[in-house]
């Protein structure tokens, strides 16, 4: 696995916030964007697009809370969950769309990251990419713990479940990696079955991995949750996945 010295900022896209973190040294680095989880952009969430980044890429973290509460940082208390949950429920589909389109521009035009682009999300981010995928050219999708994607109104599927547009992203050729443990709290395994049989009724092109014994939350190092050894079996392939999709020529 690439492990490479990395550097970070933070910047603004229009009035979005963000956390930018790319490999000190130049060369060719392609662009991923993360989707973080109902806590926003934290040190958990910046610790892990600085890992992404030293895989070699170019990733960014955008504040998708930032028309309702920018530079939110919430707990896994449940104070955080409640507040977490409130902000969710206010996202908006083409709002959602149109941050996930400034930051693909950012990473485009400005980090110069060229061609193929990939997403990962965690839990509520895992959500999101989901349903960008599902509207936008993502050559890799890591989708991991992603939360309600089989519920209606909750988050970005109070119009309809999110899974419902899974055509979408075989239509644009990306490629899913899903990854959740079997004891989640959020994710059932009659909801993990039906999303197994939708991927595959629709096309898309995907890996899931379940977990034995592992709770929701396993990737956060900073929580009771985290399972080090699932952790690093997930970032292997997470790792794979860009490595294969967002590399090729």
């Amino acid at each position: 696995m690439i492990c490479m010295d990395t550097v970070h900022e933070r910047i603004e896209i229009e009035a979005m916030g963000a956390y930018v973190a790319r490999p000190a040294e130049p060369g060719d680095h392609p662009g991923v964007i993360v989707g973080s989880e109902m806590f926003g952009v934290t040190g958990y969430i910046r610790r892990t697009t600085d890992r992404i980044a030293a895989l070699g890429y170019t990733a960014i973290a955008p504040d998708f809370y930032h028309r309702t509460a920018p530079g939110f940082e919430g707990q896994a208390t449940p104070e955080g969950r409640a507040r977490g949950f409130e902000l969710l429920q206010r996202l908006d589909r083409e709002e959602v769309l149109a941050d996930v389109r400034a930051a693909m521009a950012y990473l485009r035009y400005e980090a110069h990251t060229g061609g193929r682009m990939g997403m990962a999300g965690f839990s509520l981010g895992g959500h999101l990419a989901f349903f960008a995928a599902t509207q936008l050219h993502l050559a890799a999708i890591a989708v991991v713990y992603p939360g309600w994607l089989v519920t209606e109104g909750t988050a970005l599927g109070r119009t309809g479940p999110v899974l419902d547009l899974a055509t979408g992203i075989s239509k644009r050729g990306g490629r899913l990696l899903y990854l959740s443990g079997a004891d989640d709290h959020v994710i059932t395994p009659d909801e993990t079955r039906l999303v197994a049989e939708r991927l595959t009724s629709a096309g898309v092109s995907y890996e899931m991995v379940i977990y034995p014994g592992t709770p929701h939350g396993f990737l956060a190092d900073e929580r009771d949750t985290f399972r080090p050894a699932i952790a690093e079996d997930a970032w292997r392939r997470i790792a794979e996945l860009f490595g294969t999709e967002l590399r090729q020529a």
